[in-house]
């Protein structure tokens, strides 16, 4: 059975190093085995997408930088055997510039994509996350990590049957 982690990142502002929140769900044997979220201190305080996930600098101003959080989240990820995103260029890409900005060997997941799993398995016109959540009757509360990450779990475990 399938051991992974679903990742979801929001970003302040248009720089992939600009994470603001994450949330990691893991799955092991098609059960949700932990839940996981934190909000991170990015580095900058110019907060650019606060109308898509509502977040500001005063939410995370007395965070933890990504680099300070990268112990605790290292240890989650690398129980996985691989990681899912719904859109995972987009959360490998974050990942990878989180790491660089806080001077982080750069991390080898192995990342698979809910989108391309929802659109071969479905057939769905638009993979976008609330579409397959509804689809699917999973809810969902969007832009908030924690829900995205586990709707991308439970969209990954009825892809991956």
């Amino acid at each position: 059975m399938a051991n992974f982690a679903a990742i979801d990142f929001e970003t302040a502002d248009h720089h992939s190093d600009s994470a603001c929140s994450v949330g990691v769900v893991h799955v092991k044997d098609n059960c949700i085995v932990e839940r996981y979220h934190r909000l991170i201190r990015p580095p900058r305080k110019k907060f650019v997408f606060t109308h898509i996930h509502g977040l500001t600098w005063n939410d995370v101003r007395d965070s933890p930088s990504f680099g300070e959080l990268w112990p605790e989240l290292r240890h989650l990820l690398d129980a996985a055997d691989f990681l899912v995103a719904h859109n995972a260029s987009f959360d490998s890409r974050v990942l990878r510039a989180c790491c660089t900005r806080a001077d982080i060997p750069q991390p080898r997941y192995k990342f698979r994509c809910t989108v391309s799993m929802a659109r071969k398995t479905w057939k769905l016109r638009s993979a976008r996350l609330p579409v397959v959540c509804r689809h699917l009757g999973i809810a969902l509360n969007h832009h908030d990590a924690l829900s995205d990450a586990e709707a991308c779990a439970k969209i990954a475990m009825r892809a991956l049957g």
